[in-house]
């Protein structure tokens, strides 16, 4: 995952567009590792390179990223389960 630029960027993205065409809702939340973290803040920085607007890392499409050191990561649904980003 770290040598492959905006992959962890574009799964968040791929499990937010399942969950929302799934459930018609918007997921609760992201759930990242520091690890994951770290990556995510590379990819956004990235993403935002060929911009003029660029995106806020505290949030993906709109939903918040919360950093948990405990968690292999995921996304919460919209009825609390959680789905693993990666796996």
């Amino acid at each position: 995952m770290a040598d492959n630029p905006l992959f962890l960027f574009f799964t968040m993205t791929e499990k937010f567009s399942d969950h929302l065409s799934a459930t018609g809702a918007y997921p609760e939340k992201f759930v990242l590792n520091l690890a994951q973290h770290d990556t995510y803040l590379r990819d956004v920085a990235l993403f935002n390179a060929g911009r003029q607007r660029p995106l806020d890392p505290a949030l993906h499409m709109g939903i918040r990223i919360v950093i948990d050191g405990a968690p292999p990561g995921g996304v919460v649904a919209s009825d609390g389960t959680q789905v693993l980003l990666l796996g």
